[in-house]
């Protein structure tokens, strides 16, 4: 090996959600020496929480490397993390100790749109359980919705769910058209007004975005409100796209869940506008650690 392989930096990349947490470590020449999978990674579930969350990705994917103590007080890392802008989170996360050389923390937004435009000035939308819109345009931050449902979100898993919901009531009360879907959504309460009202009391966005794949596939055959729900749906992503572009954005891309079933239901103009992401979010985090070296 030779004094400069010795002294070489790597870099780790943590991408922190709701419904889990990826690492990823690559040397300088972007080659991948390790990876590694926990659960999720979010100061929802308090900030000691996500942070356990993500040593056990990074751990997983520093053995996976078999990198030594040695080597690891040479790795930069770079965190994206869901809910980091909560107050207190950030510093809280940047007192915790660790073993690097250097850390540094972002929203996962923010590391997905690093990693969709090779840290390069763009934007993104993220249509899955929730939905927003982010940006990065010379050193301005853009941000469109994404307030949490069911007071925004539009467009998304959950706010398919909800609309759902509340057209199968009103039709339960003859106020809309019985439709396949609605009789569909009412039999997932035994056709009981009240059952839909206990589970609603309990109802957190994911359950309601539960339903979103179900009004999709009565889209797709046909069913004339599922048609609407969707339409509305692809309706407030268009929004999304064109307020970024509006904003300033150079280039927007499409991601999450969602992405890829609402995509045909979107506009012509906003489909034709809409790049291929370049990376994953685990690469925006590792853009994110790279930066430390060219920093100094």
């Amino acid at each position: 090996m030779t004094a400069a392989a010795e002294t070489s930096p790597y870099f780790l990349g943590v991408d922190g959600g709701g419904t889990g947490c990826r690492a990823r470590i690559e040397d300088t020449a972007g080659t991948i020496l390790g990876q590694g999978l926990s659960g999720p990674a979010t100061t929802r579930l308090g900030v000691e929480e996500a942070w356990a969350s993500i040593v056990r990705a990074f751990d997983a994917a520093i053995e996976e490397a078999g990198l030594s103590a040695v080597h690891i007080k040479r790795i930069h890392a770079g965190v994206g993390l869901a809910g980091i802008s909560r107050k207190g989170a950030l510093a809280a996360l940047r007192a915790i100790e660790h073993p690097f050389a250097s850390i540094d923390f972002v929203s996962d937004g923010e590391g997905a749109c690093l990693g969709a435009h090779s840290g390069r000035d763009g934007a993104i939308v993220i249509a899955g359980t929730g939905s927003i819109g982010l940006g990065l345009v010379e050193g301005r931050q853009l941000r469109v919705g994404g307030y949490g449902f069911p007071i925004s979100d539009e467009g998304s898993g959950a706010y398919l769910g909800l609309n759902a919901v509340q057209f199968a009531l009103r039709a339960h009360d003859g106020r809309e058209q019985k439709t396949a879907l609605l009789a569909e959504i009412m039999q997932r309460f035994q056709n009981d007004t009240m059952e839909a009202v206990a589970w609603m009391d309990r109802a957190s966005a994911t359950d309601y975005a539960t339903l979103a794949p179900m009004v999709l596939r009565h889209a797709d055959q046909g069913d004339a409100v599922a048609r609407r729900i969707v339409q509305s749906a692809a309706g407030h992503i268009d929004t999304l796209v064109r307020t970024l572009f509006e904003k300033g954005a150079p280039r927007v891309c499409l991601l999450g869940g969602l992405a890829s079933p609402l995509e045909p239901w979107l506009a012509p103009d906003v489909r034709r506008s809409l790049k291929p992401i370049d990376g994953d979010a685990v690469s925006g985090a590792i853009i994110l650690a790279r930066r430390a070296i060219r920093q100094r």
